[in-house]
C-alpha cells in the first residue's frame, strides 16, 4: 500500500478547490477513466448538458468494501444527466478505505489528485459539492465529509457503519438512509446510533430507513440527490 504523502492526508484533510481561469478539459462527455495511475483508479461522469466553462454541482462518490467505481456510478448517471452534475468516483488503494483498515493517508491523497484534476478541467460549483458514499464507502463519505466541510456542502451516506472524522470542519447537511433489514450492518448498531449523534452536534440531518436490506434503493438515490441540489 501506497504511505501517506503528508501530514495532512494521515489527518484526513483535503486541500483541492474549486478554481476560476480557463479549463483544459477536452469536450468529452459520459463516463471517463480518471488516468491518474495504472490498475486501481476511478471515473469521471461528465452529462452532456454541461460545458466546461459551466460551473457545475459535483458529486464525489465512493465504494463499499472490495468495490469498484462502477459499483454506484451506473445508479446514478441517469439522474446527473438529467440534473446535470458532475460525478467523481476514486477506487481505493486498498481492499477498502484507508481509516477503515487503520488510519488516513494514502486514500485521501489519491482523493485529493483526484479533484484537483476535476477542478483544473471543469467549472465546478463551489456550493454544491457533496461525498456520497455505499457501507464502507458511506462510513468514509461521513468520516471524510465532516472533517472538510469547508469544502464539501453536502454528505449522502447510503447503509454507513461507523464514522470517525479527525476534526469537524463546517457544517455540511447530511443524509443518511438505511434498511431495516440489513443483515450487513444492521441498522440498530449503524445508522440509528451515528443517526443520534449527528442530530446531537446540531447536524442539518435527512434520516431514512427503507423497508430492505443492505442497497441503495432508487427512491434513495431520488431523494439523496433531491436534497443535495435543492
Amino acid at each position: 500500500m501506497t504511505k501517506p504523502r503528508s501530514p495532512t492526508a494521515r489527518a484526513g484533510v483535503l486541500h483541492a478547490k474549486p478554481r476560476g481561469g480557463m479549463k483544459t478539459d477536452d469536450g468529452a462527455h459520459g463516463v471517463q477513466v480518471l488516468g491518474l495511475t495504472s490498475g486501481r483508479d476511478g471515473l469521471l461522469f461528465v452529462p452532456k448538458r454541461r460545458g466546461a466553462a459551466e460551473p457545475a454541482p459535483l458529486l464525489v462518490m465512493l465504494h463499499g468494501a472490495g468495490g469498484q467505481a462502477t459499483q454506484l456510478v451506473d445508479r446514478f448517471v441517469e439522474t446527473a444527466e438529467a440534473r446535470g452534475y458532475l460525478i467523481l468516483a476514486p477506487e481505493s488503494r486498498g481492499r477498502t478505505w484507508d481509516v477503515i483498515l487503520g488510519g488516513y493517508g494514502p486514500d485521501v491523497a489519491f482523493i485529493d489528485r483526484a479533484l484537483g484534476r476535476v477542478f483544473e478541467r471543469r467549472a465546478v460549483d463551489p456550493n454544491r459539492i457533496a461525498i456520497a458514499g455505499f457501507s464502507d464507502g458511506a462510513s468514509y463519505a461521513l468520516s471524510l465529509g465532516i472533517a472538510n466541510g469547508d469544502l464539501f456542502t453536502d454528505v449522502l451516506a447510503f447503509s454507513p457503519g461507523y464514522m470517525a472524522p479527525s476534526r469537524h470542519e463546517g457544517r455540511p447537511r447530511i443524509f443518511v438512509s438505511h434498511g431495516v433489514h440489513d443483515a450487513v450492518l444492521p441498522i440498530d448498531a449503524c445508522s440509528r446510533r451515528l443517526a443520534a449523534t449527528l442530530r446531537a452536534a446540531g447536524y442539518d440531518l435527512d434520516y431514512r430507513e427503507f423497508d430492505g436490506g443492505h442497497a441503495v434503493p432508487p427512491e434513495m438515490v431520488t431523494a439523496a440527490v433531491a436534497r443535495f441540489l435543492n
